[in-house]
């Protein structure tokens, strides 16, 4: 990684604690807790809520009837008050409990007013606290102010000294690992930058923690995290997936992914999503600065590969030598492949904008998956296509090249690769020498092309399983072939008729076997008569080319033109 400032940032300082000291470290709550607001003054000597309504948070705090929205209140009530509601004709509980609040604070009051208070707050399921006598209840309001008031401001403390030592770790050189290593150790749990597509970029966490979370359902089986169903932001604490949150990494208009961190200990936080959201912001500057570099490099590395897949590298021992300064091993066996998608962006509606993101995403998606593979693999984007340079062992035969291609190919597409876009891929056949390049080169983008047409969208070709249809392929005028394809085949060419279609895998088949009758009625399950019936039928559309090997020949022809699509 380059540097981008000259001097070194303390990268080894300590994070500030998670918490103030009268919470546990590594915890951040969100405002203060009930059970904490007990120990106040005020409060000391007062009645407690339910044990279980303990654990509640309080952000706010007000006297009974300052407020029309009291979310998230501590709401504080003298006890004799309750008379004065009644006669109004209102019912203070209720107003309190159906606005939001946490919890409701009794000042004072006799017996016979409390029980009711209590009776009121029971039926509503709202925390009820019933103060001292002496207490008064602003003195209550101002205590359980300023306890919120230390709290927050120790928060933004944290969350400030934290963002600050994260720039000063990428200023540094570090990278995402470096920022999900921090976090992971400050927050705890996994800490996970993903692509805007779910790809996993960098992780950080001990590998028990790093495994549970790619083990949750969140992960679809390629390790892609399921962005679609996963919301941002803060989420409910008593939701099945509150101990998991996501932000998004964005740069003005520019979404780069999202920042994940799993923990398995307890639910998450808002204050643990807005430091989320802090550090988001700084892995945003992170790929920023990481994407800068990797422009330049990228840049030089693509004009090698194509300089070597055009003949232009010079000698193979410094094309050799130069690729291994950028990183790459190309003195060994190698088959080139080529991955285009299927979607043709000279012809399309998108705008440039997005058709560019795209490629750049289907580059990333192959760079990544190849990088696990092969970390000195050569892949390269170029406008209309991915590059990339397989290494195969020297007993790998044909059937071995294409199941370790169509597994890299599986992986591209679980993680969409191409924005989801369908692709096809072709491949060349094995090369030893760096000399070899351009005609492997052209011998995928042949089988990319081709396959193709034989096989639609989403195929995977080698060259060698294209045969007659490489000279096929090579004719320009796609109407030639048209009409040599009516010419020969004449009614069969339709495709309105399924009796065609039939009739053509018939004649296929009889090529196919050098005219055998028997083969061809055993692996078309037809008797032998009905076979020869159908014999008789294609001699009177097409001639007698039972005994006319040139008519054969011209039959042969037309109906591999005919697979290819497009014609």
């Amino acid at each position: 990684m380059v540097n981008v400032a000259k001097d070194q940032a303390p990268v080894g300082a300590d994070l500030p604690s998670a918490a103030p000291s009268a919470s546990p470290a590594r915890e951040p709550v969100g405002g203060v807790t009930l059970a904490d607001l007990l120990s106040l003054p005020s409060l000391a000597d007062a009645e407690p809520a339910q044990a279980g309504d303990l654990h509640r948070a309080v952000v706010r705090a007000s006297l009974l009837g300052a407020t029309a929205e009291p979310r998230h209140h501590l709401v504080c009530a003298e006890a004799g008050t309750v008379q004065a509601w009644e006669d109004a004709g209102r019912e203070p509980v209720t107003q309190v409990a159906l606005g939001g609040a946490t919890a409701l604070v009794v000042v004072g009051g006799h017996p016979d007013q409390l029980d009711r208070w209590r009776g009121a707050a029971a039926s509503q399921a709202l925390p009820l606290v019933v103060a001292a006598t002496r207490v008064r209840a602003e003195q209550v309001v101002t205590e359980v102010l300023d306890a919120v008031l230390d709290q927050q401001s120790g928060i933004l403390e944290r969350v400030e000294e934290t963002h600050r030592i994260l720039v000063e770790v990428v200023l540094a050189g570090g990278g995402l690992e470096d920022l999900c290593r921090r976090l992971a150790e400050f927050l705890g749990g996994a800490a996970m930058v993903t692509s805007s597509d779910g790809r996993v970029l960098a992780q950080a966490g001990s590998d028990h923690e790093v495994a549970a979370a790619l083990a949750l359902d969140c992960f679809d089986r390629t390790g892609r995290l399921v962005t679609e169903r996963e919301p941002v932001g803060i989420r409910p604490p008593d939701a099945p997936n509150a101990r998991r949150a996501m932000v998004r990494i964005a740069a003005g208009q520019t979404n780069h992914g999202l920042l994940a961190l799993f923990v398995e200990d307890r639910p998450l936080t808002a204050d643990d999503v807005h430091l989320l959201e802090r550090a988001a912001t700084v892995a945003a500057l992170a790929i920023t600065k990481e994407q800068a570099v990797s422009a330049v490099e990228s840049k030089y590395r693509a004009e090698f590969l194509r300089d070597a897949l055009s003949g232009r590298a010079g000698p193979a021992t410094e094309a050799v030598a130069h690729a291994a300064a950028l990183g790459w091993d190309i003195d060994r066996r190698l088959v080139v492949v080529v991955a285009e998608t299927d979607e043709d962006d000279t012809h399309t509606s998108r705008p440039p904008e997005e058709v560019s993101s795209l490629q750049h995403r289907f580059a990333r998606a192959w760079s990544q998956t190849m990088a696990v593979r092969d970390v000195k693999a050569p892949v390269v984007g170029f406008s209309q296509e991915v590059v990339a340079l397989f290494a195969v062992p020297d007993q790998a035969d044909t059937d071995a090249i294409m199941r370790t291609v169509a597994e890299v190919v599986r992986v591209v597409r679980g993680i969409g690769g191409g924005g989801r876009r369908t692709f096809s891929t072709g491949v060349s056949r094995p090369i030893e020498s760096v000399a070899d390049l351009p005609q492997a080169y052209d011998e995928a983008l042949s089988a990319v092309s081709v396959g193709r047409q034989l096989h639609g969208d989403s195929a995977v070709t080698h060259f060698d399983q294209l045969g007659i249809f490489r000279l096929l392929a090579l004719i320009p005028d796609s109407a030639d072939l048209r009409r040599f394809v009516d010419e020969a085949l004449g009614d069969l060419a339709r495709d309105d008729s399924p009796e065609n279609a039939d009739l053509r895998r018939t004649l296929s088949i009889l090529i196919d076997t050098n005219m055998n009758v028997a083969e061809t009625a055993r692996l078309m399950f037809f008797h032998y008569n009905t076979l020869r019936y159908r014999i008789a039928k294609l001699e009177k559309l097409l001639g007698p080319f039972t005994s006319d090997p040139q008519l054969r020949l011209k039959l042969a022809l037309a109906l591999k033109v005919h697979q290819m699509r497009g014609i």
